[in-house]
């Protein structure tokens, strides 16, 4: 994620094309609802077509189509980065989605149901079960308090799936240079080691988005606990940006760049190049989110495997990206109908089976091997409180200030000090007074 995301620009640009047979459909939905007809349903979201989410969102519409005659869906194309950058703007003129896939966390949903641009979805929620699924950790980022906090308040936004980061490995790779997979972190730091004794980068990183700065948080949270991310996420005490963790996170990240393990030239790549890269059998390691996985399962010819980050109780991690139905929404009930269909077991199922990380599915019905795995980390991640969501979502823009001072520690024009001091400055001025 990456929102901030943590993540990237997973801009689809080919996602109207792959949806446009699904793009007129059915439902009878409520005439007049906000000013609309019942008769259309503007729908936004930025999932590439072969990721597990926009296979299971495909089937949803197909789906809706059948429960809903005569109305009409339009998806339109969006990136990532493109509606973080403009959803205030857009949501706060005429052209507001009927729903629409956002970012959670307090710096991008939180901030905008403080604005007051998102529908409260609470008695939707209670209506019609929306909770039931959903395990705490997931919950956190659906419900935000009047400052835009996460973890209490109204609901805002629903997710039908779950996220979390790991450690994606070329097989291929491995075994050609006889190198051992980690189960430690000494034994994935002697693997960095060997493999870059062999020429060979071995991680795939982005400096220009995500995930180098999450490379940053992981370290950190690898000598970290739940009142540390509590402090730094939710404002549950001060955050020390140069207690023991955030020092050890930004000098060993630091100290990898230095021996070769993270490229200097990747200070510069965006999270689709490293994607890309790590696809095409460029590197044997990547550390990112279940949302690579589908796509990893569709386009990589080597072998390849995941693998929990080595010596960490605590990931990044959280429910997934939210729907969220804009306050300006014309034909909300549809809106509500879908995000109901997402929810269904038939749709959680075919989210699971294609590398997705589901809230409802039926155990029973996953039967790929990666997917069973895949589901099984993020259960023991889950079950142990060891989800620890992304490193910008504390505060408005903090996305963009972990970008660049990251930028700085890859090519050396900052050094951990004065990294971890333009982190503390940036999230004292928007983190809430008092």
């Amino acid at each position: 994620m990456l929102t901030a995301r943590k993540r990237t620009k997973r801009t689809v640009a080919t996602i109207a094309a792959a949806l446009a047979a699904s793009l007129v459909i059915a439902g009878c939905g409520d005439s007049g609802d906000e000013g609309g007809d019942g008769k259309s349903l503007k729908l936004w979201h930025y999932e590439a077509p072969n990721s597990a989410m926009g296979i299971a969102w495909k089937q949803a519409i197909e789906e809706f189509k059948k429960s809903h005659p005569g109305v009409t869906v339009k998806v339109e194309e969006k990136g990532f980065e493109q509606i973080q950058k403009t959803a205030s703007m857009v949501l706060n003129s005429g052209d507001a989605p009927d729903l629409m896939e956002y970012n959670k966390g307090n710096a991008t949903t939180g901030l905008l149901s403080k604005q007051g641009l998102l529908t409260d979805l609470t008695p939707e929620v209670t209506k019609r079960g929306w909770d039931k699924p959903l395990s705490s950790g997931v919950r956190t980022t659906s419900r935000y308090d009047a400052q835009g906090v996460m973890g209490s308040g109204n609901w805002y936004g629903i997710p039908n799936y779950a996220e979390y980061t790991m450690v994606f490995y070329n097989k291929t790779l491995f075994t050609k240079h006889h190198i051992k997979v980690p189960t430690t972190f000494d034994e994935f730091t002697a693997a960095l080691k060997a493999f870059k004794g062999k020429g060979v980068t071995p991680l795939a990183s982005a400096g220009a988005e995500y995930p180098a700065h999450q490379y940053v948080y992981q370290l950190a949270l690898s000598k970290a606990d739940r009142s540390w991310v509590d402090a730094y996420e939710q404002y549950q005490g001060k955050p020390d940006f140069h207690d023991a963790a955030w020092t050890y996170g930004a000098t060993t990240f630091a100290d990898w760049v230095k021996k070769g393990y993270v490229a200097k030239s990747s200070s510069g790549a965006k999270a689709e190049d490293a994607g890309a890269a790590f696809i095409a059998g460029k590197y044997p390691m990547f550390f990112s989110g279940s949302w690579w996985f589908g796509r990893f399962k569709s386009e990589m010819k080597d072998e390849w495997g995941t693998f929990p980050f080595p010596g960490s109780k605590l990931t990044l991690g959280s429910g997934g990206n939210l729907w969220v139905v804009p306050k300006g929404a014309k034909n909300k009930e549809l809106a509500y109908d879908f995000i109901d269909i997402t929810m269904k077991k038939g749709i959680q199922n075919t989210l699971g089976n294609h590398g997705g990380v589901p809230v409802a599915a039926d155990p029973s019905a996953i039967t790929d091997p990666k997917s069973k795995a895949l589901i099984k980390d993020f259960t023991t991640y889950a079950d142990g409180d060891g989800l620890a969501f992304y490193p910008d979502w504390p505060v408005p823009g903090f996305y963009d200030v972990l970008v660049s001072e990251t930028q700085k520690l890859i090519n050396g024009s900052a050094k951990p000090d004065a990294y971890l001091d333009a982190l503390k400055k940036a999230y004292d001025a928007g983190a809430p007074k008092g």
